[in-house]
């Protein structure tokens, strides 16, 4: 694994679903000299395939993405590049995929709505051997952590069930009060200050944590626990 000097750049692969994110986050990266990506990947048997035939020193990979999820695709990452750091760069702020994540070996979690300087530093840091977390998912990195520690042992009292709601983020929260008014996703973009892109993910994790299948049944659990 390279360190980063000024003479071995870091070579990077980056996983991403969205060809726009992928050649903007190339060119973001490729401004820095110690930085070098060496390839992308749209999904993640092209990212694993890629990673093999490029034995990169970082991989950059997106959770949500079409077919295996980027948490899900992380022992099959790691075992095709073993020296290989992985770093989560995702719009989820969900605690269940943070502690999948780290669980499944990822060296950091970070949020696509953070600024390139603020990217580039965290995998300086990552290259040094430093986990590197997104600061808006501290809290939920604690929690998971308590969560776990205060998992019943074998055998023991079945953990209490916990609401669908409950399991919503404050973000996820606010996307499903735009659902239940009928807002669109652009409409929901516009007023969150975020990405239509963005939104759109939001609203499958909210689906499924509903366990819904459109927005008109999303719409009627809010409206039935007052969320609207």
């Amino acid at each position: 694994m390279n360190e980063v000097t000024d003479t071995v750049p870091v070579r990077i692969l980056v996983v991403d679903d969205h060809t726009l994110f992928r050649r903007g986050l190339t060119a973001l990266l490729s401004r820095d000299a110690t930085l070098l990506v060496v390839g992308d990947a749209a999904d993640a048997g092209e990212a694993q395939r890629r990673a093999a035939q490029l034995q990169p020193d970082l991989i950059l990979l997106d959770n949500h993405m079409p077919g295996v999820n980027g948490v899900d695709a992380l022992p099959a990452l790691r075992q095709a590049a073993p020296a290989a750091r992985v770093m989560m760069l995702t719009v989820s702020e969900d605690e269940a995929d943070l502690a999948a994540a780290l669980r499944g070996g990822a060296c950091g979690y970070l949020l696509k709505t953070m600024e390139g300087d603020a990217l580039v530093a965290a995998i300086r840091r990552a290259m040094r051997g430093a986990s590197v977390v997104a600061e808006e998912m501290t809290d939920k990195l604690v929690a998971a952590y308590r969560g776990a520690a205060a998992a019943p042992v074998e055998n023991g009292p079945p953990p209490l069930p916990v609401s669908p709601m409950e399991q919503l983020s404050p973000r996820e929260r606010e996307i499903l009060r735009g659902i239940a008014r009928g807002a669109s996703n652009k409409e929901i973009a516009r007023e969150l200050g975020i990405a239509e892109t963005t939104v759109k993910i939001h609203v499958q994790h909210v689906l499924r944590k509903l366990d819904v299948s459109s927005r008109v049944q999303a719409a009627v659990v809010a409206t039935a626990q007052g969320l609207s």
